[in-house]
């Protein structure tokens, strides 16, 4: 096909989840409710971080990180989807649609390597507490958030730039909740082996290898767990990672299955269901998995509570 007789879109429809009216009002109320929860979630896990001494530590530097990543995930996907919910024309402009990947698919790279980066904090509290603080310094820590944001960053540009160039002739019709990059790739008139390439590589190159150094990081991990002689040394240790596990099982394994093979993909429902899982119930659950989890932060969190009732009740004394 000729690039001259070629038409350019100007704007995308979003087919959604489902064109039944009660349906979409039922949807609207359910992932409006669960997106304010996931912002009060990573907000007051973000404030007793600040708030708390106690966490001011390089795992809650990387979780501030985390929390920050989590709340601009979802809210680059979530407010259109809930707008799309009550619209009958479910638009998104080209640029909007280019940013809107942009954006997911930048922080969702940057959460995966971060992951990466608090598995190696945990393997060197666990492997070597006595020189945690030694090796985990300030600057160490900066250096390795800055690696995660700027690696996400930089794919997810690139990503965006080969995908946007392809001649998207009359598609404009994207049968997903939103601009994810299988469902773009797919609207192209063109051959698109090349794009799926880029995919592959930038699936391994931010995908798995970040979680073979997660693998690797939790073999040593538990190693060294198995070789503490008592029990309660033993599940001590594991219960300091017990909340990054948990996230690690949640962000990787759909991702994986997802992204890794671009020709044997899912059904388009699955990968839905796989887009909402990551824009809303991932960011959702990390600071109740942290917070439920974890006995620092639930000191933390009495601490918090106790001073809150204190000053309420010094007016009445």
């Amino acid at each position: 096909m000729r690039v001259d007789n070629q038409m350019w879109v100007h704007e995308f429809i979003l087919l959604g989840l489902s064109d039944d009216w009660d349906t979409q009002v039922s949807l609207f109320a359910l992932f409006l409710v669960m997106y304010l929860v996931t912002v009060l979630g990573n907000f007051l896990i973000l404030l007793l971080i600040r708030l708390d001494s106690r966490l001011h530590t390089p795992m809650y530097f990387f979780l501030t990180n985390l929390s920050i990543v989590d709340v601009s995930y979802a809210t680059s996907t979530v407010p259109q989807l809930l707008v799309h919910f009550l619209a009958a024309h479910k638009a998104i402009p080209f640029l909007g649609c280019a940013a809107q990947l942009f954006f997911s698919l930048a922080l969702g790279g940057i959460e995966f390597v971060l992951l990466a980066v608090m598995a190696y904090d945990r393997y060197v509290a666990v492997c070597d507490p006595l020189r945690y603080s030694a090796v985990m310094h300030l600057g160490l820590c900066t250096k390795l958030a800055i690696t995660s944001w700027v690696s996400g960053s930089a794919n997810s540009l690139m990503q965006t730039a080969i995908t946007f160039q392809l001649p998207m002739c009359t598609n404009r019709t994207i049968d997903h909740i939103s601009c994810e990059l299988l469902a773009v790739v797919r609207l192209a008139c063109v051959d698109t082996s090349s794009n799926e390439v880029a995919i592959m590589v930038s699936s391994i190159i931010l995908l798995m290898t970040p979680f073979c150094l997660v693998l690797l990081s939790y073999v040593q991990i538990i190693s060294t767990i198995l070789k503490i002689q008592t029990r309660e040394g033993r599940k001590k240790a594991f219960h300091t990672c017990a909340s990054h596990l948990s996230v690690v099982a949640l962000c990787y394994g759909m991702a994986i299955f997802t992204y890794i093979q671009p020709h044997s993909s899912p059904s388009v429902l699955q990968e839905k269901l796989i887009s909402l899982f990551y824009a809303i119930l991932t960011p959702m659950l990390n600071p109740v998995i942290y917070s439920l989890r974890n006995k620092e932060v639930k000191g933390a969190w009495k601490k918090l509570l106790g001073q809150l009732s204190g000053l309420k009740s010094k007016p009445g004394t």
